[in-house]
């Protein structure tokens, strides 16, 4: 997935609107194409983040190696991930670049969702597993996948080799569908935004459409920028007490690069080179930045907030105070199991929306711009994984 697969992405976007402004009725005729689209993305997503989070568990190949520089690099990914987050949905809510787009022009009525907190953390830890998997029951099955993959890590037995090439191959087989998916998505995106535009009145739904897209454009460069230039560097500097804009100067060839690819882990060789010679540990960079091309996506779980509350506005749904702690708590856990490869973060988008019931129909309408946006988080990921690789390192040169 290269420059041709961008231009037919544009492309999809670019007739999605054309064929929803001047063909209404045959746009609404092929809304079944964007549903078939969603339903293989909704297929995939679960068994996608639980594989890729046992397998980054697993391949720590140990709990020893775990607590030494595992468990400090997960409380870095938790602890960035979730500032990530809270940046998103503090902006989106203060900008509401949602609000004023005619989504709920259709009779639409909100999913009644009524929860407490306290189910809330209930929920967090199933009764059943295969029950939380048949439901949908995102948080519930990734705090169970974290839950075994570390139990099974701290036991030294004879089939663990076995079963971390298990995890490999179901991985790698997961991976092969999801891009197979992914291929199509100019196609789905076509189809969700012709039928959405066509929905909500043809050609004059595109102006106020375009001019909320453009304020949620802006809402997600602002949050990403914030994250990218304050709050990481801040963190660095805490921990670290040096200059995080000389750090960000060595390694802006990996940024660059990630930019370029929209891709963690294929900036991942770039990623450890540059990080190296700027001065962390080979061992540190040699197992953090893998591991976070893997599971850190700062950029990705932003943007996923900042989508969910777009939509949710949009549609005019008011979320409850229950609600928004979902989407920070889905988003971040998500994010974990968005893989490093181009568009992955518009699967883990079904996650999200789902768990606080926001229609997924309206996500033809963000992935307008996700192929857009997806460049700029892609280089927040790798900051992120970057900005850690060097704290980890810090740290591990004190003791």
């Amino acid at each position: 997935m290269g420059s041709f697969f961008l231009f037919f992405m544009v492309l999809g976007v670019f007739l999605g609107f054309i064929f929803g402004a001047l063909f209404p009725s045959f746009s609404l005729s092929i809304s079944f194409v964007g549903e078939l689209f969603l339903r293989a993305l909704k297929m995939v997503v679960l068994p996608l983040i639980v594989v890729s989070i046992a397998g980054a568990i697993l391949n720590m190949e140990t709990i020893d190696k775990f607590k030494r520089i595992g468990l400090r690099a997960i409380l870095y990914y938790t602890t960035t991930t979730s500032l990530a987050v809270i940046t998103g949905l503090v902006l989106v809510v203060l900008l509401k670049p949602g609000v004023g787009v005619p989504f709920s022009g259709n009779d639409f009525k909100p999913k009644e969702i009524s929860f407490s907190l306290k189910e809330l953390l209930v929920s967090l830890v199933p009764d059943n597993i295969f029950k939380a998997l048949v439901n949908f029951d995102v948080l519930a099955v990734i705090v169970s996948t974290i839950l075994f993959s570390l139990a099974v890590l701290s036991v030294e037995w004879r089939r663990e080799l076995l079963l971390k090439q298990l995890i490999t191959e179901l991985d790698t087989s997961l991976m092969r569908l999801t891009s197979w998916i992914i291929k199509l998505a100019p196609v789905g995106i076509c189809s969700l935004i012709a039928s959405k535009v066509a929905s909500l009145g043809g050609a004059s739904a595109l102006k106020p459409i375009f001019l909320s897209l453009s304020k949620y454009v802006l809402t997600v460069l602002a949050g990403l920028s914030f994250h990218a230039l304050l709050t990481l560097p801040f963190l660095f500097f805490l921990f670290t007490r040096k200059n995080p804009y000389s750090l960000i100067l060595k390694v802006k060839e990996a940024l660059i690069t990630a930019f370029a690819t929209a891709s963690s882990s294929a900036t991942l060789p770039v990623t450890i080179a540059v990080s190296t010679a700027a001065g962390i540990k080979r061992q540190v960079a040699n197992f953090t930045l893998p591991l976070g091309a893997t599971i850190n996506m700062d950029g990705t779980a932003l943007y996923e907030a900042v989508a969910a509350v777009f939509l949710a506005q949009a549609y005019g749904m008011d979320l409850s105070l229950p609600q928004y702690l979902t989407i920070f708590l889905t988003a971040t856990l998500a994010a974990i199991g968005a893989a490093g490869i181009p568009e992955a973060g518009l699967i883990t988008m079904v996650l999200v929306l789902e768990s606080v019931g926001i229609p997924i129909e309206g996500i033809g309408i963000i992935l307008a711009v996700d192929w857009f946006l997806d460049r700029f988080r892609t280089a927040v990921n790798v900051l992120g994984d970057i900005i850690g690789a060097a704290i980890i390192s810090a740290s591990l040169e004190e003791k």
